[in-house]
């Protein structure tokens, strides 16, 4: 066996998914099959269960999955001592929303490529509610993410900035937005189509608003990602909710005003996040070194900081 298979079935392990494996590990899903069938014949051990259904590790997988972690472990620490002693090389794999990767990040990236151009950057974007997702199954080194209220285990986070979570409407169908009988300033919530994020921190804070005032709105679609959400929103479907700072960025944003809604929904902490272990990694130490000193634009407050934290639960 090699450190590739060794990488690849512990992902496989963690996340249980062969799908996700292979489509994060850039292998075919008939591949990687392959792999875990010579690797299970190699050891002459079941290492999964696996049906049409489901994915789970046999007691001896369980036995071997402490085995490879400790291995590849084990290989992070060497290489960490070479690398003191030469130059930094190698790669940093980062998730990000595609606004952040054009507002929080371009400072940040231009330091550590003067300071570390040996280090191959390895950049995705996507829909910002799949982040930490992503950093737990361990598709990725670093992603940038807003901070839930309970964050999962062993993540360590360096707060960037905070970002108001606001009502938008469009500016040239002033029909969408329908008011109350009793109020010309009070939105009917029955007769107004609303944009829903479909999933993420988004979700559970416009539900938790709704629920708060006891309103059941009239959704008009359940949408992924913030950009296709301003979309539909400067194209009349609806009204919807979005962090500022994408507002701020987006092309149509003169096709967007903002609505004045009471009490304003629970802002975003925006944050570079890594798990605990991966921190022991030098290009992952390099990028963080550069993420706390730099001074970005978007840090929040009279004076700019950060905020280094690790979550526990």
């Amino acid at each position: 066996m090699d450190i590739q298979t060794l990488r690849l079935f512990t992902h496989l392990a963690k996340g249980l998914h062969f799908g996700r494996t292979s489509r994060a590990c850039n292998i075919s899903p008939s591949a990687l099959t392959r792999t875990i069938q010579r690797l299970e014949a190699e050891l002459g051990e079941q290492l999964f269960f696996r049906d049409n259904r489901s994915v789970s590790l046999t007691q001896a997988g369980e036995y071997f999955r402490a085995y490879a972690e400790d291995v590849l472990q084990r290989r992070e620490q060497l290489q960490l001592q070479f690398a003191s002693n030469r130059e930094l090389k190698g790669s940093v794999s980062l998730y990000c929303s595609v606004t952040a990767a054009y507002s929080v990040l371009p400072d940040i990236f231009q330091r550590f490529r003067r300071g570390y151009p040996q280090v191959h950057l390895k950049l995705q974007t996507g829909d910002a509610a799949a982040a930490l997702p992503r950093l737990q199954n361990r598709e990725t080194d670093i992603v940038i993410a807003a901070l839930p209220e309970k964050l999962p285990g062993r993540i360590i986070f360096l707060e960037l900035t905070e970002t108001p979570l606001v009502f938008i409407a469009p500016t040239d169908y002033p029909g969408t937005v329908c008011h109350s009988t009793n109020s010309e300033q009070e939105i009917d919530w029955l007769q107004t189509p609303f944009i829903m994020p479909d999933t993420g921190l988004s979700r559970r804070r416009v539900d938790q608003w709704f629920a708060e005032k006891k309103i059941t709105p009239h959704i008009y679609a359940e949408v992924a990602g913030n950009e296709a959400i301003i979309a539909m929103v400067s194209l009349g479907c609806g009204i919807g909710v979005v962090p500022l700072l994408v507002l701020d960025k987006s092309p149509v944003r003169k096709q967007i005003k903002i609505l004045a809604c009471s009490p304003p929904l629970v802002p975003f902490s925006i944050a570079v996040c890594t798990i605990d272990k991966k921190i022991r990694s030098p290009q992952v130490q390099a990028f963080w070194n550069i993420a706390t000193s730099i001074e970005n634009a978007y840090k929040k407050g009279p004076t700019p900081h950060m905020k280094n934290g690790v979550s526990k639960n």
